[in-house]
């Protein structure tokens, strides 16, 4: 395991160090209020539902198929 180590290290030491930073523009800063809205579609469309109906289905068949 310390051949190992010792052979990344190496390998690391070579690579450069360089890296390119991206800028971003930021239009809404307002992160709790795209979760509300992120939140309010996910109920408005329905896909709330989809969720409880799946996670019920799947708790019933995982209860089928468990052994003991």
């Amino acid at each position: 395991m310390n051949l190992f180590n010792d052979s990344i290290f190496q390998l690391l030491g070579h690579l450069s160090v360089n890296s390119t930073v991206v800028a971003q523009h930021i239009t809404d800063p307002n992160i709790l209020g795209q979760m509300q809205n992120a939140f309010n579609h996910f109920v408005q469309t329905g896909q709330v539902w989809a969720l409880l109906i799946g996670l019920c289905i799947g708790y019933m068949i995982r209860n089928l198929t468990s052994y003991g």
